[in-house]
Order: C-alpha cells, then structure tokens, then sequence
C-alpha cells in the first residue's frame, strides 16, 4: 500500500534550484478558521441539540465512534466545503477536524465512511422529527427578547436525484426526476428544512408547518404578529382561511388568468399610455376583490400594472394586510427574493442537493444536516461577522476567506495551540471576530 506521507511531488524548477514537496508536514490543517464554528456552536449549543434528540440503538460497549462526534464530524466537514462521505476515509485523520468535532488530538481516527454511511442509514423519523425541532427552538433563543414581527417565507424547489431512490418521481414544471423540499426561512435564519418525495404539490404540508410554527412561536412571544409569506405555488384557500381564523397575516403571489387581466386591464392601459409618453418604465398599484371559483369568499388582491420596452408586465398579490399597495408589494412581498438566496447558498454552498442516499429518511437526515451547517454559517455571519466586510458574505465566501487558513498544530499537557499561517491577509478580521464569539458584549446590535 502506498504511503502518501512519503510520495514526492516535483515541481518545475526555479532557475538552477529544483521544487520538491511531500506530505510529511506533520500535524498540519488546511482549515484552521473552523475552529471559529467550534466557536459558535458551543455559543448556540446546536451540535449538542441535535445529538439529544438521535436515538442511539447501538450497544454502548460496543461503541468506538460516539454519536455526537459522528454528528459534529458531518456537519463541520460539510461546513469545511467537504460534501462527500467518501471525503472522510483521509479527512478523519485531520487533526482540526478531530479538535472541533470535541474528539481532541490523538492518533486514533473519527469515522470512516462506512461507519459514518451506516450512522446515516440507522436513523429513525422521531429522531428526524426531534432533530427538526431543534432549528425552530434555536431561532428563538436567538432572540434576546420577544419580536414585535416575524415574516415566514415558504418556499419549495427541485432536488434532483442520483439513481431510483425511494420518493424519486419526475416533475413536469423542472422537466426531470427529483425530490421537493420544502423551505421556512425568516430573513436569512432557517427553521425548516423538509424533504418530500418530487410528485406533489409545491403547497403540500405547508399549512400544517405553519401551524405547528405559529403554536410555538405564540407559546413563548404571545404578541408577536406573524405574516406568512410566499409565491403562488402557495396559494391555496384552505391555507388562507385558516390564515384569516387565526389572525396571521399572508401575502401570497397569485398566479394570472383570464379575470385577473381582465381586472388589470384599465390600469395596463394607463401605463402603457404614460410609457409613450415618457419612454419610462411605468409601474401603477391598485387593489380590487377577487375569489377563485374554488375560494370560500373573496380576498383583496394588489395589482402591479407594469408596462416597458418589453411590454406589459402584470403581477398580482392576494392578502390581508392593510396598507398602501405599492408599499406591501415593494417593501414586504418582494423581499421574499432573499429566500431564494439563502436556498441557493445552501444547495450550492453547503451540499443540501447531495441526497443520494437510497433510503428516504437517510436523505432526509442529510437534508438536516447540510441544513444544521447552514446554521452555523448563519449565525457566525450574525453574531461575528456584523458590521464587518463580510457581513453580508455567502456561505462559499466565508468559508474561503475565513475557515481555509493553513495551519501547524502543536500539543502538550496543557495547551493545543494553532500556528496560523504567517501571510493570512485578514488576521486582524479574524481576531475580532474570535472575540466577538467569545465576548457576547463585543457584538454590536
């Protein structure tokens, strides 16, 4: 078997001097500014949550690999840009690794891919239900006191598959075979993260997500006011009557028909004729009543009556806020585009497509765990990152800038102490946001 300690790599030559390398550097890390997420997750306790509520069948003499270090070993790599578990038969031996998965520096390796692969095909749904409930529980204790609004945006979107697995089914607007989670988010924290099969309706379980999520949040902030927000995938009328009986605000899209144009139609015109007149984009707002012939009653519904250079470009609205139109459209229901970000950042950022488990509830728990690195990431961004130049900084930005720093490690009795890199160009970033971490104080609101 080759030893890749000892493989000499040669490299062209600088004038008459050869370059050689090899990888016997010892205990050396290309990710050092993880231990900034050992940071955050022992500030929030998301790890040990999590953990809590995984059932472990397993028999304890038995064990060599802990479930919580198992657990933080996934999620930490999938942070650290590693998606793939076969990624871990060489990462388990990294020395960073083992210290932020709380295992500590020693010659015995985390878990394979194999033990990691049985781990993820060993869960249960009262443990992915319990898991579940940690990232709603963890998005109010984020909360230092009770919000006066909080804005719930439901979103679905394609998971393509990678073979015929369990829940696998071809959807006709994605045109190929997939899975359809369903996203919550409010502004970029996430709350839920649910995996369903790729035959449904994108609303599916979306009303009995929000009750679940309203009850809580009415449990411990009696007062909060709460708006449920989302595209017209979601407009369904049973979703907002139960909206309207439970004093929760909506503001959905509505999908264009016949009767909605016809209702526009005045206000198109209107635009259009001040488009010729300027040759300016103009924008008109106005609201009028209107009930699907499978609606219980009629609802308001805000109409943007746009006309351009590309011609008209109706939108339509339904809620039950009050308001000036043009200030619900503009200032509250266009800002759910936010959540499309935050999706993409964790399916391309941080692996959340990367359910090619056969098993369902295995790609569930991946779902989950992609999602629980997408908290970390999150909450470094808000609780180290504020006011900085990487405030507002995607999850593949902070990971290149702040977590991929090389670094020696060296150990004793007493101390692990980590050699950062001497040419790092943000260390006095670095240190201010480890201080930050460390000091609840020092985080400016």
């Amino acid at each position: 078997m080759t030893d890749c300690n000892r493989l000499a790599l040669v490299f062209s030559n600088l004038g008459r001097r050869k370059i050689q390398a090899d990888f016997a550097g010892g205990k050396l890390t290309s990710d050092a500014g993880a231990a900034l997420l050992r940071e955050v997750d022992r500030r929030i306790g998301l790890i040990n949550a999590l953990a809590d509520g995984i059932a472990d069948p397993r028999q304890a003499a038995k064990i060599t690999h802990d479930l919580r270090t198992m657990l933080a070993q996934r999620i930490l790599a999938l942070a650290m840009g590693y998606e793939d578990l076969n990624d871990h038969d060489s990462l388990r031996n990294d020395p960073l690794l083992q210290l932020i998965s709380q295992r500590g520096i020693d010659d015995k390796p985390l878990a394979s891919a194999a033990t990691l692969c049985r781990f993820e095909n060993g869960i249960d749904r009262k443990s992915l239900a319990k898991m579940a409930e940690v990232f709603v529980e963890q998005f109010i204790a984020s909360h230092p006191r009770a919000p006066e609004r909080i804005v719930l945006d439901f979103d679905a979107t394609d998971d393509p598959v990678h073979g015929n697995q369990q829940g696998r089914f071809f959807h006709g607007y994605y045109d190929h075979y997939c899975f359809l989670p369903l996203y919550v988010f409010c502004g970029e924290q996430l709350l839920v993260a649910y995996l369903r099969p790729g035959k449904i309706d994108a609303a599916k379980h979306s009303r009995a997500i929000l009750k679940l999520l309203a009850r809580r949040f009415r449990e411990v902030w009696p007062k909060v006011k709460i708006i449920f927000r989302g595209d017209s995938g979601f407009c369904r009328w049973k979703l907002l009557r139960w909206c309207d009986r439970q004093a929760i605000g909506y503001i959905v899209g509505l999908a264009q028909n016949a009767v909605l144009q016809r209702l526009a139609q005045p206000y198109l015109r209107q635009a259009k004729k001040q488009f010729e007149q300027t040759g300016q984009k103009q924008r008109i707002f106005a609201e009028t009543q209107y009930a699907a012939a499978t609606w219980d009653r009629q609802r308001w519904v805000l109409i943007k009556a746009e006309h351009s250079s590309q011609g008209s470009n109706p939108r339509f609205v339904v809620t039950n806020l009050s308001g000036d139109p043009q200030g619900l459209y503009d200032d509250l229901y266009c800002q759910r585009g936010d959540m499309e970000n935050r999706i993409k950042e964790q399916q391309l950022d941080l692996f959340a497509g990367r359910t090619s488990c056969h098993e369902f509830l295995a790609n569930q728990f991946r779902l989950l765990l992609s999602s629980a690195a997408y908290v970390l990431i999150e909450s470094l961004r808000r609780l180290g990152l504020t006011g900085t130049e990487l405030a507002k900084a995607q999850a593949g930005t902070i990971r290149l800038k702040l977590l991929k720093i090389g670094a020696s490690i060296s150990c004793s009795v007493r101390w692990i102490v980590l050699h950062l890199a001497g040419g790092y160009p943000l260390k006095e970033l670095f240190a201010r946001i480890l201080s930050r971490l460390r000091n609840p104080l020092a985080v400016p609101t």
